[in-house]
C-alpha cells in the first residue's frame, strides 16, 4: 500500500511514531505500592468512588492505576504533537522556549505554543503565554505567534483575544489555531492533518508489531494493600493518615 503523506517520509513517521511510543515505557513499568502511593493518594476520594459507582475497592484501585497512567501517556501524546514538526519542511522544534518555530518562505516566522485540549489553561497561564506572545511580535513585528490546539471546540484560525491585566487584548498577529489549520499553515494541503490521522493507526501497528517487548508489567498495588491489612478500606487509611490521631489500627 503506497504511503499517502507527501510533507514527511515514511521512514520519518514510523521513526516518530516508535519515539513517542518508547516514551510510554515508563508507563509500561508495573506500579508497586510505593508509586502508586508517590502523590499521597485520597482515600476519601475512593471511598466515596467505591460507594457512588457500585465498585469493589479493587476496581476502583485499579481505576486509579489506570488514571495514572493515562496521565504519564497524556504527555507522550504531547510529544508526539509537537516532535513530528521536526520532519516537515521549514518548521523546527526548539529544544526550550517555543514548542515549533515556522519558517515562512516570505522570510517571516510563526513562534507557536502548543496544547493538547483548549481547557488545559486557567486565566492566569493564559495570560503568561499572551504577554509572552506579545513580546515576540514587538520584538519581530512581522512575524505571527500561534496558539495551536490539537483538540479545539471546532476548526479554527482566529485572532486570540485575551485578558490581561483586567483588560482584553487581541491582535491579528497572535492566533488560535486548531491542529488541522496549523497542518494546513505548515503545509499548503486543507486535509493533511487528515491524512496523517487516518495513517497512524496502521503505522502504530506496524511499529507495535515490530517490539515484541512491548508489554505492561505486573502491578503489585492490591497484593501489598492486603499485606498493609486484610480491609483495603484500612489499608487505604494507613497510606495517607497513618501518623493522625485515631488512625492507629491494631
Amino acid at each position: 500500500m503506497p504511503f499517502e503523506l507527501d510533507f514527511i517520509s515514511e521512514k520519518n513517521f514510523e521513526e516518530h511514531v516508535k519515539n513517542t511510543i518508547k516514551t510510554y515505557n515508563k508507563s509500561l513499568e508495573a506500579i508497586d505500592l510505593k508509586k502508586f502511593n508517590s502523590n499521597v493518594i485520597d482515600p476519601i476520594k475512593l471511598t466515596f468512588d467505591k460507594n457512588v459507582f457500585r465498585k469493589s475497592f479493587e476496581q476502583i484501585v485499579n481505576d486509579e492505576i489506570s488514571r495514572q497512567r493515562d496521565k504519564s501517556n497524556n504527555n507522550a501524546i504531547g510529544y508526539f504533537h509537537q516532535n513530528i514538526f521536526q520532519y516537515i519542511k521549514n518548521c523546527e522544534v526548539p529544544k526550550s522556549g517555543w514548542d515549533v518555530i515556522v519558517n515562512l518562505e516570505d522570510k517571516t516566522r510563526i513562534y507557536v505554543e502548543m496544547k493538547n485540549k483548549h481547557n488545559t489553561m486557567n486565566s492566569s497561564a493564559s495570560q503568561k503565554i499572551y504577554i509572552q506572545m506579545q513580546n515576540q511580535i514587538i520584538k519581530t513585528p512581522s512575524d505571527k505567534c500561534f496558539l495551536v490546539e490539537a483538540i479545539a471546540p471546532k476548526s479554527r484560525n482566529i485572532p486570540w483575544g485575551c485578558s490581561v491585566n483586567g483588560q482584553h487584548v487581541e491582535s491579528e498577529r497572535i492566533r488560535r489555531v486548531s491542529m488541522d489549520k496549523f497542518y494546513a499553515v505548515v503545509t499548503g494541503d486543507s486535509t493533511a492533518f487528515y491524512k496523517m490521522c487516518m495513517k497512524l493507526p496502521e503505522t502504530i501497528e506496524k511499529v507495535i508489531a515490530g517490539n515484541k517487548s512491548l508489554s505492561v508489567g505486573k502491578d503489585t498495588v492490591l497484593d501489598e494493600l492486603l499485606k498493609t491489612d486484610r480491609d483495603i478500606q484500612k489499608a487505604l487509611y494507613k497510606l495517607a493518615f497513618n501518623s493522625y490521631d485515631g488512625f492507629n489500627f491494631c
